[in-house]
């Protein structure tokens, strides 16, 4: 069964204050990283890019498999909905964000796997940190029980019918969801969590990038030893 790889890269990154897409980490761009992961996972048919020219013209890839650009909208989810129109007619879509470039092929085709059995499937880690709530001053006012409460990540992947059907229903009662996941349980469908075995961060802020760099070389030396 075909599947679709939707990589949103649209932000404009203003918390870093230059384009975090286009920025080196280890030899390649942090776009070009994500962009090859998917490259290089079996599952994966075809591949949409939300992004602009600019950054398009920067990536490298065969014709190994299609690989196409859109642009982007204001929101993700808008971006999310461009990529889904411009994509070739798929089973599933795997929705990934451009800027967590240390995903690996193994795990696209966990979540991929996953969603073939479910429907529906993410990457995601459990919390492990301790967690509070705050008042509006700043102060602790009580703890957060941590059970059953996970970090989302990407790829989310679902059933291209799903996936339109759950973002039809975001746009028409004008929903604010920040994944899609959100927009799957919007119209009552739930998501696998599959565990993810290795970091998998969003580059947000300046100082992810260092940290990134450190994780995917340590990721590459165990690759390499394999």
């Amino acid at each position: 069964m075909s599947c679709v790889a939707i990589i949103v890269a649209a932000g404009r990154g203003r918390r870093m204050g230059f384009d975090k897409l286009l920025a080196p980490l280890a030899g390649k761009s942090v776009l070009q990283w994500s962009l090859d992961a998917f490259l290089a996972a079996d599952s994966v048919t075809s591949i949409v890019v939300v992004t602009d020219e600019v950054r398009f013209a920067s990536l490298q890839f065969s014709d190994q498999k299609p690989v196409l650009r859109i642009d982007g909208g204001q929101e993700r989810y808008l971006s999310v909905v461009a990529g889904c129109h411009a994509a070739p007619k798929s089973t599933y879509a795997a929705i990934h964000d451009g800027a967590r470039p240390l995903i690996r092929p193994e795990q696209i085709e966990a979540c991929i796997d996953a969603a073939r059995d479910s429907g529906a499937a993410t990457l995601a880690r459990p919390v492990t940190e301790t967690l509070k709530k705050a008042s509006p001053d700043g102060f602790t006012r009580s703890s957060v029980s941590r059970e059953n409460l996970w970090y989302m990540e990407t790829p989310q992947v679902f059933r291209m019918l799903t996936l339109t059907r759950a973002y039809d229903t975001v746009l028409s009662r004008r929903l604010p969801v920040t994944d899609d996941v959100s927009a799957a349980e919007a119209i009552g469908i739930p998501t696998k969590l599959v565990s993810n075995p290795h970091p998998n961060p969003k580059i947000t802020h300046p100082a992810d990038l260092p940290l990134a760099e450190s994780i995917l070389r340590s990721l590459l030396a165990g690759e390499a030893d394999a």
